[in-house]
């Protein structure tokens, strides 16, 4: 069963060695576990309906709960703490685009504001609740899950939007292909929630973002629907997909989504290599990315999540080993970890293998085989997991990442970390800090970091405030270095005040433009994506 307050399938945990849990001891202080409220006590703060009876529409308070909040370090404090600001008024769970149509229609007419919901992994704000006279109605995409097509001339799957990760892939895999889209939040996180998110998967580098997989669809907007159909290019004026990714439901609610698939692969490995520096290893992956191997993933930790990472790993004397072996290949402080896949028929792949190796070794790689690559390949969903461990241990683990061209990938990267250290150390606290790449291209690449700290004392109210201090100071550093606000989670509430930077006057005015022209009464997700001035309780 999925946790009501944390990450996941109750049945599944990630434990923390002593190793781990010594490390975080030394960086950080002895934790500070809290008191978790009970379900009971959120449930006690969902305030009576406004909505009516409508043979669509739950209102009751569970079901009202489970879609309030995602999965964002706020969200996370909230369910936590038990301090629920404002939920839906009821929740609806549509099993076709027609009864999509017929909800939006009954919000249109009553005025009531509508919040889609899919798998509910929103790291970034995009489920909160607003606060105002207008009644919140949610619609779960849940139920519609269905393959509607395969074309199999074309490669092309039409699958309804609330398709989560694992039942979109049985149902391929079923007639011998995959999309290839797996975001570390595959588990739960649906077709549909990529696309309106512009979401990025472990192996985009083979497979494609998924601004290359998502072909066309349904679309219902409060005006109207939209169906965009398939064609494999075009010049016909501007794409109108662009305005479905990314449009994080403000426009109205992707119903069907015509996917780009592929047969799915004889053959696939992950193979782990070392470096002694940064550098050589950001010059070494940045000259092998330009390269165009067809290689299906490439992720690069800096030092401090090398050794965080050889830290979870357990098997202190064979980890001992391998710290040994590497110093004896140079590879000693300050040695960075690269995670290579190989996807697709054998002799490609080991093709592809044997140029990257190659090329690696130009820059000091030590090669050390499939091993790690073959244990992150079977926990690569599972660090998620990670973060209730850390909470039942008093300490808090948030992520932010970005997107920059290759000049400035390493001073953003210690950018952000910097930020993190200066807005902690207010308060006479350490954060430890460590960042990966994880998506890379031949112009630059995205910068994921995770940020590790111990629990503030007091409860919700001061572990809100820090948390919010820290999210700006390193959202500012990446606007201050010309990143993007967002590579793969989306914008949200969370990232919204930081849009207008990269955008421009211009494009926000086109974006807003947008919002009006195809939800004119404004009911569609209010306050997510564009900055529009809507309240909220905290």
């Amino acid at each position: 069963m999925r946790r009501w307050n944390g990450w996941g399938d109750d049945a599944t945990t990630m434990a923390l060695n002593d190793k781990a849990s010594s490390m975080l001891r030394e960086r950080l202080g002895e934790g500070l576990p809290q008191q978790d409220a009970s379900l009971e006590q959120a449930l006690a703060k969902i305030a009576p309906s406004r909505l009516p009876d409508h043979p669509l529409i739950v209102r009751e308070a569970r079901a009202r709960f489970a879609v309030a909040l995602g999965e964002s370090y706020a969200d996370w404090l909230r369910k936590r703490y038990g301090e629920i600001p404002a939920a839906p008024d009821g929740v609806a769970f549509p099993e076709s685009s027609e009864q999509v149509r017929e909800l939006l229609d009954l919000a249109q007419t009553h005025d009531w504001v509508v919040i889609p919901f899919a798998g509910g992994t929103s790291v970034a704000g995009h489920l909160d609740t607003p606060l105002g006279e207008r009644p919140v109605l949610s619609i779960n995409l849940g139920r519609m899950s269905r393959l509607l097509h395969l074309d199999k001339t074309s490669q092309l799957a039409t699958f309804q939007s609330g398709a989560a990760g694992p039942v979109l892939e049985a149902q391929l895999r079923a007639h011998g292909y995959t999309l290839g889209h797996f975001p570390q939040s595959f588990e739960y996180s649906t077709v549909g929630g990529w696309v309106v998110t512009r979401s990025s998967g472990q192996q985009s580098l083979r497979y494609g973002r998924i601004e290359q997989l998502f072909a066309g669809g349904r679309f219902e907007a409060p005006i109207g629907s939209l169906t965009i159909g398939t064609v494999p290019a075009s010049s016909a004026g501007p794409d109108l997909r662009e305005i479905i990714m990314g449009s994080e439901g403000r426009f109205g609610v992707l119903t069907e989504a015509v996917m780009r698939v592929t047969p799915a692969p004889e053959h696939e490995s992950f193979h782990a290599l070392f470096f002694p520096s940064w550098d050589q290893a950001e010059a070494a992956v940045r000259s092998l990315v330009q390269r165009k191997l067809p290689l299906s993933m490439l992720r690069l930790s800096n030092a401090v999540e090398t050794e965080t990472n050889l830290a979870l790993a357990g098997h202190a004397s064979q980890i001992a080993w391998l710290e040994r072996y590497l110093g004896w290949r140079g590879c000693g402080d300050g040695k960075c970890l690269l995670m290579l896949g190989v996807t697709g028929d054998p002799r490609s792949a080991a093709q592809a293998l044997r140029s990257a190796r190659q090329h690696l070794a130009r820059f000091d790689a030590v090669y050390i085989g499939t091993l790690m690559g073959s244990k992150w390949q079977q926990n690569r969903f599972k660090g998620p997991y990670l973060r209730n461990t850390l909470w039942e241990h008093g300490y808090g683990a948030d992520t932010i990442e970005t997107a920059v061209d290759w000049p400035r990938v390493k001073n953003l990267m210690n950018a952000m970390e910097q930020a993190a250290r200066d807005a902690f150390a207010e308060d006479g606290e350490k954060v430890h800090c460590f960042t990966h790449l994880s998506h890379l291209y031949p112009q630059g690449s995205s910068i994921y970091s995770t940020f590790v700290y111990r629990i503030a004392p007091g409860g919700f109210a001061p572990n809100l405030a820090r948390w919010k201090r820290y999210k700006a100071r390193v959202s500012e550093a990446i606007v201050e270095h010309g990143g993007t606000i967002s590579h793969q989670h989306g914008v949200g509430r969370d990232h919204a005040p930081y849009l207008a930077a990269e955008k421009g006057p211009l494009g926000m005015a086109t974006l807003h433009e947008l919002r009006r022209h195809f939800d004119p009464k404004g009911i569609m997700n209010p306050g997510k994506l564009l900055d529009d001035g809507t309240r909220w309780a905290d």
